[in-house]
């Protein structure tokens, strides 16, 4: 499924709903929530499946050893990219000063993983801001901790703004696996591939490979989470062979392709 940004409220193919309370949610692919905002933070995490969160600073991609940070009052939707087990856990204003301003993906190491799960279980609460809750509250409280010493994780597709960066976009997008030159998709849009090449670097703040590696690192965690085995994956995301794309997902994720689909 290409991770083209769909209009908010109009998931393709699949069920919107207005947005996900607390706790534990069972998407099926496509499945999506309409474009909302929160008074509170709150964190979003795949025990299964790949999700994608789209704000206006871009997409980025959640699969099953990352959790979102969306911060109180940022409009945002999101969508599932496969069979997906989200969890959703709304943190107390107390902790806004603890965690980013702005929405992010973080690394879920195995004790971010189990708090989470515990946290938006059977023995969880979504109310935005409890008092004290005993054993519950000191989870959260070292899940925060946690979170603020994990890494920031590059899994985010900014999008551009000037209409010749959104025709390579939606051209990319609807498939990751197109090699075609920088020159010959500035042709098709209208413009130099220089003139291309700037503006990558001024709107996205990359160059256009490492945009075009972010797209397709992206897809392929889709195709993973979807149980495809990596050589599919690696042809269907633009790579020449496996042990190239097996290079470039590790450098980006932290894990390799196989280790990646056994976690997920």
């Amino acid at each position: 499924m290409p991770l083209r940004r769909q209009a908010a409220g109009r998931e393709s193919g699949a069920a919107s709903i207005l947005w996900p309370a607390g706790g534990r949610h069972q998407w099926s692919a496509g499945q999506g929530s309409q474009a909302h905002t929160h008074a509170s933070g709150h964190l979003l995490y795949a025990a299964r499946g790949v999700l994608s969160v789209h704000t206006d600073r871009g997409t980025s991609v959640v699969p099953a050893n990352r959790v979102a940070w969306v911060p109180a009052g940022v409009a945002h939707h999101h969508r599932a990219h496969s069979a997906t087990d989200m969890r959703v856990l709304f943190l107390p204003h107390s902790y806004d000063g603890l965690m980013p301003g702005h929405p992010v993906v973080l690394l879920a190491d195995g004790l971010t993983r189990e708090l989470l799960l515990t946290l938006t279980g059977p023995r969880s609460y979504d109310d935005p801001d409890p008092e004290d809750r005993g054993p519950l509250d000191r989870m959260r409280r070292v899940l925060v901790d946690e979170l603020r010493e994990a890494r920031e994780q590059p899994l985010h597709i900014p999008d551009p703004v000037d209409d010749r960066l959104r025709a390579v976009a939606r051209r990319l997008q609807d498939d990751p696996g197109d090699r075609t030159p920088l020159p010959d998709l500035g042709r098709a849009v209208g413009a130099s591939s220089r003139t291309l090449s700037r503006l990558f670097q001024r709107e996205l703040g990359m160059t256009f490979y490492q945009w075009r590696t972010q797209i397709r690192l992206c897809h392929a965690l889709v195709l993973l989470a979807d149980g495809h085995d990596i050589s599919h994956v690696a042809h269907a995301c633009g790579w020449a062979n496996p042990s190239s794309f097996i290079a470039a997902f590790t450098d980006l994720v932290g894990t390799t392709p196989g280790r990646y689909q056994h976690q997920g």
